[in-house]
């Protein structure tokens, strides 16, 4: 209830900007990873990802969707109540910078449609700069710490428990949350919880 309360707190209060540089430590069941993120690389982006930190809304998300040796996904609230709520809340896209690449450890907002970024983020977990720059994918960080644990991340179920955004077929995480991935895929892997460090 606490953390329906912050996030939903969040949405009434609007979007908050986040210092020019800032590191997220992801606990993980597997370990933990560190995210330094560079507002000047996608100031919207970075925004978005410390608003959602800050808000609790990463706290016991289920890391539902990986492409072995490729990509790993998460950004879907356990709670389907605060799910739904983040959902339609767009954001606009940050320009592309080459300079900032889509190379193995970069994170980035995944999307749809043009300006539809909302909760879900990806980390390259190889280059990707042919396929991800072209979209383009835009990096807003890297990961500094614990690639490792994004690597052993549990990736047998692929794209079965998630599928993409543009695939549609995230429904059933978003209408029945946690309760749904722990029942049919009980070997997701989570981020027990999302905290800025120093």
């Amino acid at each position: 209830m606490v953390q329906l309360f912050a996030v939903l707190s969040f949405l009434v209060l609007g979007q908050t900007q986040a210092p020019e540089q800032f590191r997220v430590r992801l606990e993980t069941t597997k370990g933990p990873i560190v995210i330094e993120c560079v507002r000047a690389w996608a100031p919207l982006g970075a925004d978005r990802f410390y608003e959602l930190v800050t808000s609790g809304y990463y706290n016991d998300a289920a890391i539902f969707r990986i492409r072995p040796k490729t990509w790993v996904q998460f950004g879907i609230n356990g709670d389907p109540k605060v799910a739904q709520a983040w959902r339609p809340r767009t954001i606009a896209d940050d320009p592309f910078q080459p300079a900032h690449a889509n190379v193995r450890g970069t994170i980035f907002f995944a999307w749809a449609i043009p300006n539809g970024r909302t909760t879900q983020v990806v980390i390259n977990l190889r280059d990707n700069r042919e396929t991800h720059d072209k979209e383009p994918f835009v990096p807003f960080g890297r990961v500094v710490e614990g690639m490792e644990v994004a690597d052993a991340l549990f990736d047998e179920y692929g794209e079965a428990a998630g599928g993409g955004i543009r695939a549609g077929r995230q429904d059933p995480v978003f209408q029945g949350g946690n309760e749904y991935l722990r029942k049919n895929f009980p070997k997701l892997d989570y981020i027990k919880s999302a905290r800025i460090v120093q």
